[in-house]
């Protein structure tokens, strides 16, 4: 089942209710599902690359401390703020200000990630500290994704609530 962006999540609280919770794509809900974006986005830094290492360490820390209190959720967005750790870093070191999308993003989108019709703004030469910034973050990307247990959980939840 895709990410549900209908849902209402000014009001619904994710640990209570991991049924309405979907993996979706990517990074789908990173910045909508609470209580997770609370507790793990004030630790969400890539500026230079002792930043990054600082704070994918503690995301990733978090993402262990979810899944061994069997909080696929709560791993499952620690693990979507890393992938946003790299993709964001990548995007500031390819655009200078991090801005890749000519226009804004249509008022029926925002929130949501993607193109949405609009042209991608041509590349400036690649900034360095932004691209090891993104190499710390995928390592730890990477880890999230083949950790046994997360995979575990992941399968059980998909199981129980589907995917």
């Amino acid at each position: 089942m895709p990410f549900d962006y209908n849902l209402d999540f000014h009001h619904t609280d994710f640990r209570q209710h991991p049924e309405l919770y979907r993996v979706g794509k990517g990074e789908q809900g990173v910045l909508l599902v609470e209580p997770y974006k609370s507790e793990i986005l004030p630790h969400w830094r890539f500026r230079t690359p002792e930043v990054a290492q600082e704070s994918s360490e503690k995301i990733y820390a978090l993402f262990e401390a979810y899944l061994r209190d069997e909080d696929f959720v709560g791993a499952d967005m620690a693990r979507k703020f890393l992938q946003m750790g790299y993709t964001r870093a990548r995007r500031y070191a390819n655009h200078r200000g991090g801005k890749k999308y000519d226009g804004p993003v249509p008022d029926d989108k925002k929130g949501q990630s993607g193109a949405h019709g609009r042209a991608e703004l041509p590349r400036a030469p690649e900034d360095p500290t932004k691209a090891e910034a993104a190499r710390i973050f995928k390592e730890k990307w990477d880890a999230a994704r083949a950790y046994p247990l997360y995979q575990e959980q992941k399968a059980d939840f998909e199981q129980r609530y589907g995917k």
